[in-house]
């Protein structure tokens, strides 16, 4: 419904605000900043845009327009250019005013003010249009402050957002005593998300989601019945129920913000694709004086490269990057390279943030049919290996050589038992591998099933040639014991209750890990460890990392890899203190708590 402009007193006083359209229209000297972060306050009613009265505006009012268009607050700005501005102008005022607590969501959630007597060029005479100025988050400040913003160190922030697809979305993750833990979704509404999206940079919050709908965390639950005024400075100043119980991962929360308008889309384009979500990567950039689009040499294109390019286009995750793309016909006058060397780490915002070579561009396949090329997704899994299976089931084995003939062949040892005799000994670090499924989509190989390997230790076929590393490193991360790379067929050994198994390694089946269930490689099956038989006494880390080489597209690398700290005498070791990746502020050095329920076996 619109509201006509001249209604009078039809409307009352506490009805929500209706209007067709909201802009901050910024002057001629601030248009080409990118974002627009001040200007005149315009709504568009009856077709037509028209300016609002400042006679009874509040900054509460700001803070709310300020949130809409993705910045945390508002700001002062200078009244007197926009008087100026402000008189030399025709104006067409709204015929109301707006009330806002200051904390909604949205200039529609505020109510209808008193109205504004239209009188022509006399409207608003001791006022002026509203001039509306918002301060941008970290990441989204003007480039003239790039320098500042590099030199500033930042605190470790007590909330952060995982596992989202877009710029501004993710489960909510909150830190306590150095442990990061997740918020239940028990009275989880748009109020507390805003103050969550506002700590981190952006603006109010477009909606607050529950039931883990954007995958589930690991660890602790550290919030439960979150209740904000709206107006804290951070969630952890929130009233909330520190007695988690009854609340699992299955109700992790997560927010989707508003985000500034950067036009991060408009620099770059997927071009030939089968539907708008792949296609040949073409980016905008500087030729001669001129703004040309070419294509981004393949070298060295992988998974984190395509993914930054599915997120700046808003397109979700990256669920493959390509480096032949000669089934897609792309623009032939963007042909030309005019990027290489792109390496990005996966958290940029747009693909010129990445390392790259600059204008000076080497390409030796050149572009065309080998240019880069993605495919996106708004859904991708998220593989966590338990930290707490490999701490108790890790244990040593003197095993002979003669019993050892397929793993050896397989390379599952190290390079001196190439040399060594057959009634020797090889010393094994076991364990268990419990691997999770906590995304939002299945885990599938990206190798399709004639290109599979038959594994004769194993009986059945390998879909994915690397799929872990083990290794045994010195305190300073220097390998000791030549590290494993583990291939592994996949399947759903356990589901949680409620969810069927989809995959399975007998026959030839299907492979991959389907959401909620967890593939188990036990301990005792061979290659399941690390040879340390040529490995000193003294204090290691043990380090497993899953899909390293980044094959298969997830919604969060940083939980893929594990250390453990261990102990070895020659004799025994004892592994402790296990630790996913990013589930701390810094890992804690603990002291060795000297258990001794590792005793070495023989077989």
């Amino acid at each position: 419904m619109v509201l006509p402009v001249d209604i009078s007193s039809a409307i009352p006083q506490g009805v929500p605000v209706q209007v067709e359209d909201v802009r901050l229209r910024a002057t001629y000297s601030q248009r080409k900043r990118i974002p627009i972060t001040e200007g005149f306050l315009e709504v568009k009613d009856g077709g037509k845009w028209r300016q609002i009265c400042n006679e009874e505006w509040t900054e509460k009012n700001s803070r709310v327009i300020c949130g809409m268009y993705g910045f945390p607050a508002e700001k002062r700005f200078n009244n007197r250019s926009y008087k100026l501005l402000a008189k030399r102008r025709k104006k067409n005022y709204w015929g109301f005013s707006i009330n806002c607590t200051g904390n909604e969501a949205d200039l529609s959630d505020c109510k209808m003010g008193g109205e504004i007597k239209l009188k022509g060029n006399r409207t608003c005479e001791l006022g002026m249009p509203v001039v509306v100025s918002c301060v941008p988050g970290r990441a989204f400040a003007p480039s003239v402050s790039a320098g500042y913003r590099k030199a500033y160190r930042v605190e470790q922030p007590l909330v952060r957002l995982r596992g989202g697809a877009l710029i501004g979305e993710g489960r909510v993750e909150v830190l306590k005593n150095g442990e990061w833990g997740t918020v239940c979704d028990d009275n989880w509404n748009t109020r507390a998300a805003t103050v969550v999206c506002r700590e981190l940079g952006f603006g109010s919050a477009k909606e607050a989601l529950t039931g883990a709908r954007l995958g589930q965390g690991i660890g602790s639950v550290h919030m439960n019945e979150v209740e904000c005024s709206g107006f804290e400075k951070s969630l952890t100043e929130c009233y909330f129920n520190r007695d988690a119980l009854g609340c699992n991962h299955e109700e992790d929360a997560a927010v989707r913000c508003n985000v500034p308008a950067m036009g991060f889309h408009n620099r770059l384009r997927l071009n030939g694709g089968r539907n708008p979500s792949e296609g040949r990567v073409e980016i905008l950039a500087e030729r001669n004086g001129s703004t040309v689009w070419g294509t981004v040499c393949s070298d060295s294109w992988g998974t984190m490269e395509a993914m930054v390019v599915c997120r700046q286009l808003g397109l979700g995750f990256a669920s493959n990057a390509f480096q032949e793309t000669w089934y897609w016909t792309g623009d032939a006058s963007a042909d030309a390279v005019v990027m290489s060397g792109v390496r990005c780490s996966g958290t940029e915002l747009t693909l010129d943030q990445c390392l790259h070579h600059g204008k000076h561009i080497a390409c030796p396949k050149g572009g065309g049919k080998f240019a880069a090329g993605v495919s996106c997704t708004q859904m991708a899994p998220d593989l966590v290996l338990s930290a707490q299976a490999v701490e108790q089931t890790t244990y040593l084995e003197d095993r002979p050589m003669y019993a050892l003939q397929c793993a050896h062949e397989e390379q599952c040892l190290s390079s001196s038992a190439n040399t060594a005799d057959s009634t020797s000994y090889r010393r094994l670090l076991r364990f268990s591998s419990q691997i999770h499924n906590n995304g939002q989509s299945d885990f599938r190989p990206r190798a399709a099933h004639h290109s599979w390997i038959w594994h004769e230790c194993h009986r059945h076929y390998h879909s994915m040639e690397v799929f872990t590393h083990y290794d045994l490193l010195t305190l300073n991360g220097t390998k000791v014991a030549e590290g494993h790379k583990a291939s592994f067929c996949l399947e759903d050994t356990h589901c949680d209750e409620g969810i069927d198994k989809r995959y399975a390694c007998a026959n030839f089946g299907a492979q991959g890990i389907t959401v909620g269930c967890w593939d188990t490689y036990r301990h005792d099956i061979d290659c399941q460890w690390i040879d340390i038989t040529d490995v000193k006494p003294g204090d290691y880390i043990f380090q497993v990392v899953i899909n390293p080489n980044y094959e298969v597209a997830e919604s969060d690398y940083s939980n893929n890899i594990m250390k453990c700290r261990s102990r070895y005498d020659g004799q025994r070791i004892w592994t402790y203190n296990c630790l996913i990746g990013g589930s701390r502020s810094s890992e804690t050095e603990e002291t060795f708590p000297g258990l001794l329920n590792n005793q070495l076996s023989h077989r």
